[in-house]
């Protein structure tokens, strides 16, 4: 019976992964039909992986921002690879925050110095990585109630649908995309929304 559930869990599990990998699409705002959001985006705060510094959106006015949930035992891990080669590329107008999460199949059980550990030395990130947080659920991060309600952000609802989903945010704090595990940071779509 323990076994016949535990398969039933794993599957259940493997067909949630599947569908928020393949299935989930891409969404983007238009340009002209962007109007202010109900909630600034540069009235949150994140704090870094560490605990000991909180960011202010405010400070990223100006700049396009991207934020990635991560997680260290993934078959997307690899896409860290490509994020620090955006950050290399853009990092004059791009700021890229991960921010490392477990609800997706226990895939990111580090505490802050394993995880910071694991990303500079396998794949030598400099870029931001925040407080480990939820990212749906009960106890969503505010970030993420920002950026998956339209309430909030003015422009799309969006759900999380497993590691490295990627929302990019404008110069003037607009949440101006959506991008599913399966767009890689270095894919067409989204490099050519960042170099507008």
């Amino acid at each position: 019976m323990i076994k016949k559930a535990f398969r039933f869990f794993l599957f259940g599990g493997l067909i949630l992964a599947v569908q928020g990998c393949f299935f989930a699409k891409t969404k983007t705002v238009d340009a002209n039909m962007i109007k202010p959001a109900p909630i600034s985006f540069y009235s949150l705060k994140l704090k870094s992986l560490d605990g000991k510094e909180e960011w202010s959106f405010e400070s990223l006015k100006g700049k396009k921002v991207l934020i990635v949930n991560t997680a260290s035992e993934c078959g997307y891990t690899p896409q860290y690879e490509g994020l620090q080669k955006l950050h290399e590329k853009y990092g004059n107008k791009l700021v890229i925050i991960g921010c490392p999460c477990n609800q997706f199949g226990g895939q990111e059980p580090g505490d802050a110095a394993k995880i910071g550990s694991f990303c500079q030395k396998n794949y030598g990130v400099s870029f931001r990585i925040s407080e480990k947080l939820e990212v749906r659920g009960e106890n969503q991060h505010p970030v993420y109630q920002w950026l998956c309600n339209k309430t909030q952000n003015g422009a799309l609802d969006a759900s999380v649908t497993w590691n490295f989903n990627k929302f990019l945010i404008d110069e003037s704090g607009n949440l101006v995309g959506y991008y599913p595990s399966r767009v890689n940071p270095e894919d067409a779509e989204l490099v050519s929304a960042i170099e507008k």
